[in-house]
């Protein structure tokens, strides 16, 4: 697979609600591929397809934890509760993080890369990475959910 350019911002593709997935082919697991390498490359937890310029309802996620990695394609939240307010970055708006309020849970229902239909519930960190690549596949930036933007200093802090 292949290590693709991130959009970063501003760029229009990032700001248009993506196309559904309807083929199920070579050229999705391709995509696939090159996105999980591409986010793994960069250091990022998920990534969208339309932060590599492809508008489809395509996201990869995988936060080091035991559920590994996480093809979502298609995917529609079902259902949500809670709340949790934490820190955000995203590899399309390099170095910049800010506190964003997101639900604690998540079920979210999606297709997997041969279109068969799968379920996740997540909480905690996962269910923010969950929610913060549909967000993108919906053309919903993480900068219009800050509730304010960490400083350099606080950043050096939280990285310890």
């Amino acid at each position: 697979m292949a290590v693709k350019p991130i959009v970063t911002y501003p760029a229009d593709v990032l700001e248009t609600p993506a196309e559904p997935v309807t083929a199920f082919d070579k050229s999705l697991k391709k995509l696939l591929g090159d996105m999980y390498d591409t986010m793994l490359e960069f250091d990022g937890v998920g990534l969208a397809a339309p932060q590599i310029g492809v508008l489809k309802r395509v996201a990869v996620v995988d936060i080091g934890d035991e559920t590994g990695k996480i093809e979502l394609i298609n995917p529609k939240v079902i259902a949500q509760r809670g709340e949790q307010i934490g820190p955000e970055g995203c590899l399309s708006f390099p170095g910049l993080y800010g506190e964003v309020k997101r639900s604690d849970y998540v079920k979210v229902r999606a297709l997997n890369r041969h279109g068969k239909p799968f379920t996740i519930q997540a909480d905690g960190f996962l269910a923010r990475a969950l929610l913060h690549e549909i967000d993108h596949l919906d053309g919903i930036l993480f900068t219009s959910k800050v509730m304010r933007y960490y400083d350099e200093e606080e950043l050096e802090e939280m990285e310890g």
